[in-house]
Protein backbone atom coordinates (compact mmCIF):
# COMPACT_ATOMS: atom_id res chain seq x y z
CA UNK A 1 0.00 0.00 0.00
CA UNK A 2 2.82 2.39 0.82
CA UNK A 3 4.42 1.67 -2.54
CA UNK A 4 1.15 2.60 -4.24
CA UNK A 5 0.99 5.83 -2.23
CA UNK A 6 4.52 6.70 -3.29
CA UNK A 7 3.71 5.94 -6.93
CA UNK A 8 0.66 8.22 -6.92
CA UNK A 9 2.57 10.93 -5.06
CA UNK A 10 5.43 10.72 -7.58
CA UNK A 11 3.03 11.10 -10.51
CA UNK A 12 1.28 14.07 -8.91
CA UNK A 13 4.45 15.81 -7.70
CA UNK A 14 6.17 15.48 -11.09
CA UNK A 15 3.13 17.03 -12.76
CA UNK A 16 2.99 19.86 -10.21
CA UNK A 17 6.69 20.62 -10.67
CA UNK A 18 6.29 20.58 -14.45
CA UNK A 19 3.37 23.02 -14.32
CA UNK A 20 5.22 25.22 -11.85
CA UNK A 21 8.31 25.26 -14.08
CA UNK A 22 6.28 26.29 -17.13
CA UNK A 23 4.42 29.02 -15.25
CA UNK A 24 7.61 30.39 -13.68
CA UNK A 25 9.38 30.35 -17.04
CA UNK A 26 6.63 32.30 -18.75
CA UNK A 27 6.41 34.76 -15.89
CA UNK A 28 10.21 35.27 -15.93
CA UNK A 29 10.26 35.97 -19.68
CA UNK A 30 7.39 38.47 -19.54
CA UNK A 31 8.81 40.17 -16.44
CA UNK A 32 12.25 40.46 -18.06
CA UNK A 33 10.76 42.06 -21.16
CA UNK A 34 8.82 44.50 -18.99
CA UNK A 35 11.84 45.45 -16.86
CA UNK A 36 14.03 45.97 -19.93
CA UNK A 37 11.72 48.81 -20.96
CA UNK A 38 12.88 50.73 -17.87
CA UNK A 39 16.58 49.79 -18.19
CA UNK A 40 19.20 52.50 -17.60
CA UNK A 41 22.98 52.64 -17.37
CA UNK A 42 22.84 51.59 -13.70
CA UNK A 43 19.73 49.41 -13.97
CA UNK A 44 21.15 47.19 -16.70
CA UNK A 45 20.67 43.58 -17.80
CA UNK A 46 22.78 41.89 -15.06
CA UNK A 47 20.96 43.88 -12.37
CA UNK A 48 17.58 43.06 -13.89
CA UNK A 49 18.42 39.34 -14.05
CA UNK A 50 19.60 39.39 -10.42
CA UNK A 51 16.43 41.22 -9.40
CA UNK A 52 14.17 38.72 -11.19
CA UNK A 53 16.05 35.69 -9.81
CA UNK A 54 15.51 37.01 -6.28
CA UNK A 55 11.78 37.23 -6.97
CA UNK A 56 11.47 33.56 -7.99
CA UNK A 57 10.85 32.24 -4.43
CA UNK A 58 7.93 34.65 -4.04
CA UNK A 59 6.56 33.66 -7.43
CA UNK A 60 6.71 29.98 -6.45
CA UNK A 61 4.64 30.75 -3.36
CA UNK A 62 2.12 32.72 -5.42
CA UNK A 63 1.69 30.13 -8.19
CA UNK A 64 1.73 27.03 -5.98
CA UNK A 65 -2.07 26.66 -5.46
CA UNK A 66 -2.79 26.92 -9.18
CA UNK A 67 0.11 24.57 -9.97
CA UNK A 68 -1.20 22.01 -7.47
CA UNK A 69 -4.65 22.13 -9.06
CA UNK A 70 -3.43 21.76 -12.64
CA UNK A 71 -0.70 19.30 -11.64
CA UNK A 72 -3.22 17.01 -9.94
CA UNK A 73 -5.45 17.18 -13.01
CA UNK A 74 -2.55 16.19 -15.25
CA UNK A 75 -1.10 13.52 -12.93
CA UNK A 76 -4.39 11.79 -12.19
CA UNK A 77 -5.53 12.37 -15.76
CA UNK A 78 -2.55 10.42 -17.05
CA UNK A 79 -3.28 7.60 -14.60
CA UNK A 80 -6.89 7.58 -15.76
CA UNK A 81 -5.89 7.64 -19.44
CA UNK A 82 -3.84 4.45 -19.00
CA UNK A 83 -6.65 2.85 -16.93
CA UNK A 84 -4.39 2.68 -13.87
CA UNK A 85 -7.05 4.25 -11.67
CA UNK A 86 -9.54 1.64 -12.89
CA UNK A 87 -7.11 -1.15 -12.00
CA UNK A 88 -6.51 0.35 -8.55
CA UNK A 89 -10.22 0.53 -7.81
CA UNK A 90 -10.76 -2.98 -9.18
CA UNK A 91 -8.03 -4.21 -6.85
CA UNK A 92 -10.00 -2.93 -3.88
CA UNK A 93 -8.28 0.44 -3.41
CA UNK A 94 -10.96 2.90 -2.34
CA UNK A 95 -11.33 6.23 -4.08
CA UNK A 96 -10.98 7.94 -0.71
CA UNK A 97 -7.58 6.31 -0.29
CA UNK A 98 -6.52 7.58 -3.74
CA UNK A 99 -7.74 11.08 -2.83
CA UNK A 100 -5.69 11.06 0.37
CA UNK A 101 -2.65 9.82 -1.56
CA UNK A 102 -2.94 12.91 -3.77
CA UNK A 103 -3.68 15.42 -1.02
CA UNK A 104 -0.72 14.39 1.16
CA UNK A 105 2.11 15.48 -1.21
CA UNK A 106 0.21 18.67 -2.15
CA UNK A 107 -0.22 19.47 1.53
CA UNK A 108 3.48 18.83 2.12
CA UNK A 109 4.31 21.36 -0.60
CA UNK A 110 1.92 23.85 1.00
CA UNK A 111 3.66 23.60 4.39
CA UNK A 112 7.09 23.85 2.76
CA UNK A 113 5.96 26.98 0.94
CA UNK A 114 4.69 28.40 4.25
CA UNK A 115 8.13 27.84 5.77
CA UNK A 116 9.75 29.54 2.79
CA UNK A 117 7.26 32.40 3.07
CA UNK A 118 8.19 32.86 6.71
CA UNK A 119 11.97 32.86 6.32
CA UNK A 120 13.38 32.93 2.76
CA UNK A 121 10.89 34.91 0.67
CA UNK A 122 10.87 38.15 2.76
CA UNK A 123 14.68 38.31 2.71
CA UNK A 124 14.88 37.71 -1.04
CA UNK A 125 12.11 40.20 -1.78
CA UNK A 126 13.60 42.96 0.37
CA UNK A 127 17.01 42.43 -1.23
CA UNK A 128 15.43 42.50 -4.69
CA UNK A 129 13.59 45.76 -4.00
CA UNK A 130 16.66 47.41 -2.45
CA UNK A 131 18.81 46.44 -5.46
CA UNK A 132 16.26 47.85 -7.86
CA UNK A 133 15.68 51.05 -5.87
CA UNK A 134 19.42 51.69 -5.45
CA UNK A 135 20.05 51.15 -9.15
CA UNK A 136 17.18 53.53 -9.97
CA UNK A 137 18.74 56.37 -7.99
CA UNK A 138 18.40 55.81 -4.27
CA UNK A 139 20.47 58.89 -3.36
CA UNK A 140 18.30 61.48 -5.10
CA UNK A 141 15.43 63.31 -3.46
CA UNK A 142 12.09 61.95 -4.70
CA UNK A 143 13.67 60.71 -7.93
CA UNK A 144 13.12 57.00 -7.37
CA UNK A 145 9.83 55.56 -8.60
CA UNK A 146 10.37 52.58 -6.34
CA UNK A 147 10.65 54.34 -3.01
CA UNK A 148 8.08 54.08 -0.22
CA UNK A 149 5.83 56.63 1.43
CA UNK A 150 4.85 56.56 5.07
CA UNK A 151 3.09 58.87 7.51
CA UNK A 152 3.96 59.10 11.18
CA UNK A 153 1.91 61.62 13.16
CA UNK A 154 2.12 64.91 11.18
CA UNK A 155 5.22 63.95 9.19
CA UNK A 156 5.11 62.44 5.69
CA UNK A 157 8.19 60.41 4.83
CA UNK A 158 9.57 59.18 1.52
CA UNK A 159 12.49 56.72 1.46
CA UNK A 160 14.11 55.89 -1.87
CA UNK A 161 15.76 52.61 -0.89
CA UNK A 162 15.61 50.34 2.16
CA UNK A 163 18.68 48.12 2.36
CA UNK A 164 18.93 44.98 4.54
CA UNK A 165 20.99 45.53 7.68
CA UNK A 166 19.25 48.68 8.90
CA UNK A 167 20.36 51.04 6.14
CA UNK A 168 18.30 53.52 4.10
CA UNK A 169 18.99 55.90 1.25
CA UNK A 170 17.33 59.12 0.18
CA UNK A 171 15.10 60.14 3.12
CA UNK A 172 12.73 63.04 2.40
CA UNK A 173 10.52 64.35 5.22
CA UNK A 174 7.63 66.83 5.09
CA UNK A 175 6.42 68.11 8.46
CA UNK A 176 2.98 69.70 8.75
CA UNK A 177 1.30 71.70 11.49
CA UNK A 178 -1.96 70.63 13.11
CA UNK A 179 -3.91 72.85 10.68
CA UNK A 180 -2.29 71.18 7.64
CA UNK A 181 0.35 73.82 6.83
CA UNK A 182 3.79 72.72 5.64
CA UNK A 183 6.32 73.98 8.17
CA UNK A 184 9.54 72.21 7.12
CA UNK A 185 11.08 69.76 4.68
CA UNK A 186 14.38 67.91 4.74
CA UNK A 187 16.41 65.45 2.73
CA UNK A 188 19.06 63.08 4.09
CA UNK A 189 21.27 61.13 1.71
CA UNK A 190 21.48 58.07 3.93
CA UNK A 191 20.61 56.65 7.33
CA UNK A 192 21.69 53.83 9.64
CA UNK A 193 19.89 52.14 12.53
CA UNK A 194 22.28 52.13 15.52
CA UNK A 195 21.50 51.35 19.16
CA UNK A 196 17.72 51.36 18.66
CA UNK A 197 17.88 54.76 16.98
CA UNK A 198 18.00 56.01 13.41
CA UNK A 199 21.02 58.15 12.52
CA UNK A 200 20.71 60.35 9.42
CA UNK A 201 23.70 61.76 7.54
CA UNK A 202 24.23 64.70 5.17
CA UNK A 203 20.92 66.45 5.85
CA UNK A 204 19.59 69.54 4.10
CA UNK A 205 16.65 71.13 5.94
CA UNK A 206 14.30 73.94 4.91
CA UNK A 207 12.13 75.66 7.53
CA UNK A 208 9.18 77.58 6.09
CA UNK A 209 8.43 80.80 7.95
CA UNK A 210 5.71 83.39 7.33
CA UNK A 211 7.75 85.63 5.03
CA UNK A 212 10.82 83.58 4.22
CA UNK A 213 12.53 80.20 4.34
CA UNK A 214 15.53 79.17 6.38
CA UNK A 215 17.90 76.62 4.83
CA UNK A 216 20.45 74.72 6.91
CA UNK A 217 22.77 71.72 6.59
CA UNK A 218 23.83 69.14 9.16
CA UNK A 219 26.30 66.29 8.84
CA UNK A 220 24.50 64.05 11.32
CA UNK A 221 21.14 63.92 13.08
CA UNK A 222 19.22 61.53 15.30
CA UNK A 223 15.77 60.62 14.00
CA UNK A 224 13.09 59.33 16.33
CA UNK A 225 11.00 57.41 13.79
CA UNK A 226 8.91 54.65 15.34
CA UNK A 227 9.66 52.14 12.59
CA UNK A 228 12.38 49.61 13.31
CA UNK A 229 14.28 48.10 10.33
CA UNK A 230 11.99 45.05 10.44
CA UNK A 231 8.84 47.15 10.30
CA UNK A 232 10.35 49.48 7.71
CA UNK A 233 11.13 46.48 5.50
CA UNK A 234 7.40 45.73 5.55
CA UNK A 235 6.78 48.99 3.67
CA UNK A 236 9.12 48.00 0.86
CA UNK A 237 7.92 44.43 0.36
CA UNK A 238 4.46 43.65 -0.94
CA UNK A 239 2.16 42.31 1.81
CA UNK A 240 1.93 38.86 0.20
CA UNK A 241 5.75 38.55 0.34
CA UNK A 242 6.06 39.32 4.06
CA UNK A 243 6.30 36.73 6.81
CA UNK A 244 3.25 36.15 8.99
CA UNK A 245 5.02 37.50 12.08
CA UNK A 246 5.89 40.77 10.29
CA UNK A 247 2.41 41.02 8.81
CA UNK A 248 0.85 40.68 12.24
CA UNK A 249 3.16 43.22 13.95
CA UNK A 250 3.04 45.71 11.08
CA UNK A 251 -0.76 45.49 10.83
CA UNK A 252 -1.09 46.43 14.48
CA UNK A 253 1.49 49.21 14.06
CA UNK A 254 -0.56 50.71 11.22
CA UNK A 255 -3.74 50.39 13.27
CA UNK A 256 -2.03 52.25 16.13
CA UNK A 257 -1.10 55.03 13.68
CA UNK A 258 -4.76 55.10 12.48
CA UNK A 259 -3.66 53.99 9.00
CA UNK A 260 -5.28 51.44 6.69
CA UNK A 261 -4.16 47.94 7.69
CA UNK A 262 -6.78 45.66 6.08
CA UNK A 263 -4.47 44.80 3.17
CA UNK A 264 -1.89 43.43 5.60
CA UNK A 265 -4.49 41.57 7.67
CA UNK A 266 -5.83 40.04 4.44
CA UNK A 267 -2.32 38.90 3.46
CA UNK A 268 -1.82 37.44 6.95
CA UNK A 269 -5.00 35.34 6.82
CA UNK A 270 -4.22 34.28 3.23
CA UNK A 271 -0.84 32.94 4.32
CA UNK A 272 -2.26 31.27 7.40
CA UNK A 273 -4.89 29.41 5.37
CA UNK A 274 -2.59 28.60 2.42
CA UNK A 275 -2.64 24.83 3.18
CA UNK A 276 -6.45 24.90 3.32
CA UNK A 277 -6.48 26.73 -0.03
CA UNK A 278 -4.29 24.04 -1.59
CA UNK A 279 -6.50 21.27 -0.19
CA UNK A 280 -9.65 22.95 -1.54
CA UNK A 281 -8.25 23.38 -5.05
CA UNK A 282 -6.67 19.92 -5.14
CA UNK A 283 -9.98 18.42 -4.02
CA UNK A 284 -11.72 20.16 -6.93
CA UNK A 285 -9.08 18.84 -9.32
CA UNK A 286 -9.38 15.27 -8.01
CA UNK A 287 -13.15 15.26 -8.28
CA UNK A 288 -12.94 16.58 -11.83
CA UNK A 289 -11.12 13.35 -12.67
CA UNK A 290 -13.60 11.07 -10.93
CA UNK A 291 -16.64 13.22 -11.68
CA UNK A 292 -17.76 15.45 -14.55
CA UNK A 293 -14.43 15.49 -16.47
CA UNK A 294 -13.58 11.79 -16.32
CA UNK A 295 -14.19 11.27 -20.07
CA UNK A 296 -12.58 14.42 -21.53
CA UNK A 297 -9.05 14.87 -22.87
CA UNK A 298 -6.05 15.98 -20.82
CA UNK A 299 -6.03 19.34 -22.60
CA UNK A 300 -9.63 20.01 -21.62
CA UNK A 301 -8.86 19.08 -18.02
CA UNK A 302 -5.93 21.52 -17.99
CA UNK A 303 -8.13 24.31 -19.34
CA UNK A 304 -10.79 23.54 -16.74
CA UNK A 305 -8.17 23.59 -13.99
CA UNK A 306 -6.65 26.88 -15.12
CA UNK A 307 -10.09 28.51 -15.34
CA UNK A 308 -11.02 27.21 -11.88
CA UNK A 309 -7.75 28.40 -10.34
CA UNK A 310 -7.92 31.83 -11.96
CA UNK A 311 -11.56 32.21 -10.95
CA UNK A 312 -10.64 31.35 -7.37
CA UNK A 313 -7.82 33.92 -7.39
CA UNK A 314 -10.04 36.53 -9.05
CA UNK A 315 -12.80 36.14 -6.46
CA UNK A 316 -10.36 36.19 -3.57
CA UNK A 317 -8.71 39.38 -4.90
CA UNK A 318 -12.10 41.08 -5.29
CA UNK A 319 -13.05 40.17 -1.72
CA UNK A 320 -9.64 41.41 -0.59
CA UNK A 321 -10.30 44.82 -2.13
CA UNK A 322 -13.78 44.81 -0.60
CA UNK A 323 -12.19 44.32 2.81
CA UNK A 324 -10.38 47.64 2.32
CA UNK A 325 -13.17 49.59 0.61
CA UNK A 326 -16.44 48.19 1.93
CA UNK A 327 -15.33 47.23 5.43
CA UNK A 328 -15.57 43.48 4.86
CA UNK A 329 -13.59 41.47 7.39
CA UNK A 330 -10.27 40.25 5.87
CA UNK A 331 -10.78 36.89 7.57
CA UNK A 332 -14.16 36.44 5.89
CA UNK A 333 -12.72 37.59 2.55
CA UNK A 334 -10.10 34.84 2.73
CA UNK A 335 -12.36 32.05 3.97
CA UNK A 336 -15.35 32.52 1.64
CA UNK A 337 -13.67 31.23 -1.59
CA UNK A 338 -11.96 28.39 0.31
CA UNK A 339 -15.15 27.19 1.95
CA UNK A 340 -17.03 27.50 -1.34
CA UNK A 341 -14.49 25.26 -3.08
CA UNK A 342 -14.68 22.71 -0.28
CA UNK A 343 -18.48 22.77 -0.43
CA UNK A 344 -18.35 22.35 -4.22
CA UNK A 345 -15.97 19.43 -3.75
CA UNK A 346 -18.35 17.74 -1.32
CA UNK A 347 -21.25 18.19 -3.75
CA UNK A 348 -19.22 16.70 -6.63
CA UNK A 349 -18.14 13.88 -4.32
CA UNK A 350 -21.74 12.95 -3.59
CA UNK A 351 -22.75 13.16 -7.24
CA UNK A 352 -19.88 10.91 -8.24
CA UNK A 353 -21.02 8.43 -5.57
CA UNK A 354 -17.50 7.76 -4.39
Amino acid sequence: MKQLDRYIAAQVLSSIFLVLLVVLGLDFVFAFMDEMKAATDSYNTPVILYYLLLKIPGNIYEFLPLSCLVGCLIGLGMLASYSELTVMRAAGISTLHIIMSVIKPALLLAFLSMAAGEFAIPVCEQLAQSIKASAKGGGKALQSRHGVWHREADTFIHINAVIPGGKIQGVTRFEFSEDGQLISSSFAKRGVYLQDQWQLFDIDRTVIEEQSTNVSHRDKEEWGMGLSPDLLAALVVQPEDLSMTKLWSFSHYLSAQQLEADVYFFAFWSKLFQPLTVIALVLIGILFIFGPLRSVTVGQRIIAGVITGLLFKFVQDILGHMSSVAGLSPLIAVLVPILFCILLGVVLLKRAKL
